[in-house]
């Protein structure tokens, strides 16, 4: 067996090997961490799951078939141990069925391929009431984007999808040289904390079709975008004069009610 395993441009991986930053990324989770399971996604050569194993039982759910049999070498103790500290799953986690897949409380870490990330947020968004917390690399545009609030550039769909549930923080940039091989970008590492007595009294499905309709067309005025859900009645209304990133997520949810209230009237 090699004692390396080459990055895939296929699998969008940068092994992170900075010592410094595996460890200040730990510490972050262990102020987060409250009992929950924790599943690292894309743990590639183990640099980060050895530094949570140091804290934390882990399961790691890598497709890289390359990597989980390095993995199992370098972590034979741990996998082997009973109760196993550290479990390996052949698996995508994009096409897992979370929701047969989590365990009760799950929270999900790891230095995720920048060409999946946005679809891994999705998944956790999918599967918020089981995911209490993520902290995880992007690519550092991404990550402002998630983070960002409304009046930037930045903000957008998945902004509100996620600030809707969690609260979203920039934590801290990377550089390229912390990488193997070094990304041409700046990372970030962003956390997502669940918020707290979430209640969605309002139509969700509606929601979500107003804040992708509204950012389809995101130079216009809303009256422009939102033209086939909002009833023509209500478009003197001074909300449908601005544009869909002028709106904060209480906006959204409230500009959702004032639909839903005139369509049930």
């Amino acid at each position: 067996m090699s004692s390396f395993v080459t990055a895939l441009k296929s699998y969008g991986q940068h092994f992170l090997h900075d010592q410094e930053v595996l460890g200040k990324i730990t510490q972050l989770v262990k102020t987060l961490y409250n009992n929950e399971e924790l599943i690292e996604v894309g743990p590639g050569m183990g640099a980060f799951t050895q530094h949570l194993l140091r804290e934390f039982n882990v399961t790691c759910v890598e497709v890289d078939r390359r990597c989980i049999d390095y993995l199992n070498i370098k972590f034979k103790a741990e996998t082997e141990s009973e109760p196993p500290k550290l479990k390996i799953i052949d698996a995508d986690f994009l096409k897992l069925d979370l929701k047969e897949f989590l365990n009760g409380q799950t929270a999900i870490v790891g230095n995720f391929p920048y060409n999946i990330s946005s679809q891994i947020v999705f998944r956790i968004l999918e599967n918020y009431t089981e995911i209490p917390f993520m902290v995880g690399m992007f690519q550092k545009e991404m990550g402002h984007r998630i983070a960002s609030k409304h009046n930037s550039k930045e903000y957008g769909v998945i902004s509100v999808f996620a600030q809707l549930l969690y609260d979203v923080k920039m934590e801290f940039d990377i550089f390229p040289e912390s990488f193997s091989p070094p990304p041409k970008v700046m990372s970030s590492i962003i956390s997502m904390r669940r918020k707290e007595n979430i209640v969605i009294d309002f139509d969700f499905k509606l929601f979500r079709n107003i804040v992708k309709a509204g950012f389809n067309q995101r130079r216009k005025m809303l009256r422009n975008g939102l033209s086939g859900i909002a009833p023509k009645e209500i478009m003197h209304e001074e909300v449908f004069k601005k544009r869909a990133e002028q709106l904060s997520v209480q906006d959204f949810i409230d500009l959702t009610k004032m639909i839903e209230k005139y369509k049930t009237t």
